[in-house]
Parts: structure tokens; sequence; C-alpha cells
């Protein structure tokens, strides 16, 4: 096949060999592990924590509850989610990255969650679970780091059982012109810095803040919730749309 005719993929505001991404997502992501919670509080404020809650609180998830939660390596979405399911519900925590997986699991542990969850080593595109097994997939800021979105999200569909919930949290379309250019200047300038200093790791928070601009907009992940087959599909912004939660139904 000549360069030409291969297929290529975004990895930021690179095109990569379609191949390739997964092994270059998940570079990042070995690197980073280790603070990334530190740098998600502070290039976010810590605000990322109330958009987690927010996340959960609007989930509609109930007690008995079986919930996969994908790309949930540290484990925040799972924690929060724990009351709700109670003690006759299960959550699957679910991410590609094994090192993603270890921290999660020795942050829950220092917790007090021992035993509470199941750990799956998975890549989104191809869930290795039956159809029709869980009352609500959700997935927060993990879906655009997934090679195949669309692929992703059809599986995420077939997973659910009838009448459950996919829930997306994820970087969006900031819809504020003002707050616009602040956004890009600590995306560009603040974020590579930090992960400088903190992590010693430029590279990969410039690869993050470049994949939040090249992830669809609230619209055209609608559109692509749709597309995969999902019902009464609808999102809410928050923060001026910096992030925004999509949600779909399986209804048949």
């Amino acid at each position: 096949m000549s360069e030409q005719e291969r297929k290529t993929v975004d990895f930021g505001f690179r095109e990569v060999p379609l191949e390739d991404k997964q092994k270059l997502v998940g570079k990042v992501f070995s690197s980073v592990a280790a603070k990334y919670d530190v740098m998600n509080d502070l290039m976010s404020f810590g605000i990322h924590r109330l958009w987690k809650r927010d996340f959960v609180a609007s989930s509609g998830i109930r007690k008995g509850a079986r919930v996969l939660d994908l790309a949930g390596g540290t484990g925040d979405i799972a924690a929060l989610l724990a009351d709700r399911v109670g003690a006759d519900g299960e959550i699957v925590i679910g991410d590609i990255n094994a090192e993603m997986l270890a921290v999660g699991r020795d942050r829950m542990l220092d917790r007090g969650f021992l035993d509470r969850f199941r750990y799956v080593r998975l890549n989104a595109e191809v869930l290795p679970f039956p159809d029709r097994s869980f009352d609500a997939v959700t997935i927060a800021f993990g879906l655009r780091n997934v090679t195949d979105k669309a692929a992703a999200l059809r599986d995420m569909r077939r997973v659910l059982k009838i009448g459950g919930r996919a829930l997306v949290l994820e970087f969006s379309a900031v819809r504020d012109p003002v707050l616009r250019p602040l956004y890009d200047l600590h995306s560009f300038k603040v974020l590579p810095r930090l992960g400088s200093l903190i992590a010693n790791d430029p590279d990969s928070y410039q690869y993050l803040a470049e994949s939040i601009r090249k992830h669809p907009d609230q619209e055209t992940l609608k559109g692509m919730m749709v597309e995969a087959g999902f019902e009464r599909c609808d999102y809410r912004n928050l923060t001026a749309g910096i992030v925004a939660i999509h949600s779909g139904y399986r209804v048949d």
C-alpha cells in the first residue's frame, strides 16, 4: 500500500497512520499516569471535580445498576457512582492503559474501596462484554482519545440493556467569544509549561490541548450518537461549553 493510500487519523494537530494512534495515545497516558490527578487539578483549577460530580448527579443511575465506566482508570467517576449503585450494583472500570488502571486501583484501595470495583483492560471500540450487559455506560474525558469514535459509540450501545443510557463527559467547543481567547491562551501556553514543571512532559500536555480542539463539537457529537443508533440524544453545556455532557438511550 502506498503512503497516499494509507488511512490517517488526527493525533492532536498531526495526521498519523490509523494503526499508530492507539500506540501514541498509550504512550501519552503511560507518561502522565503518575501525575494525572495533580495535573487535572492544576489545569482546571479544580473545576474538573465539579464537572464530574454534575455528570454523576445528573446520570439517573440508581441502586442495583450495573455500570461500565470507560476510560475510567483513575477511578474518579466510579468512586462517585459507588453510593448511587449501592451494594447490589456493580461498577466495571475499563481502560486501555495498564498504567492508568494500576494508578486508579491503588487510589481506590487508599480510599477504602477494597474489592468494590472490577477492573478490565479493554479497547472501547471492541468491548469484551455480551450484548445488553449494562444499565449504563459512562465515559469521562476519554472519547476524544479513541481512534474510531463511531465504533466506540456503536459498541457502547450494543452492551447497553434496553432502556439503558450512555453518558459522555468531554471537552467541547467554548460558546462564549470573550472566554475563547483566554481558554486558548491557557491551553497552548500554560498547560505545556505546567506539564514541563510538574510532570516533566510538555509534549503530552501539548497533545492533550490539541486533542480537545480536534474533538467533535456539541452538535457533531450528538449527530454521531444518533448515527450510532442512540435515541433521545441530547447534551448540556457546562462552564460556557468548555465541557459538555452528552447522553443517549438504547430503546430497542
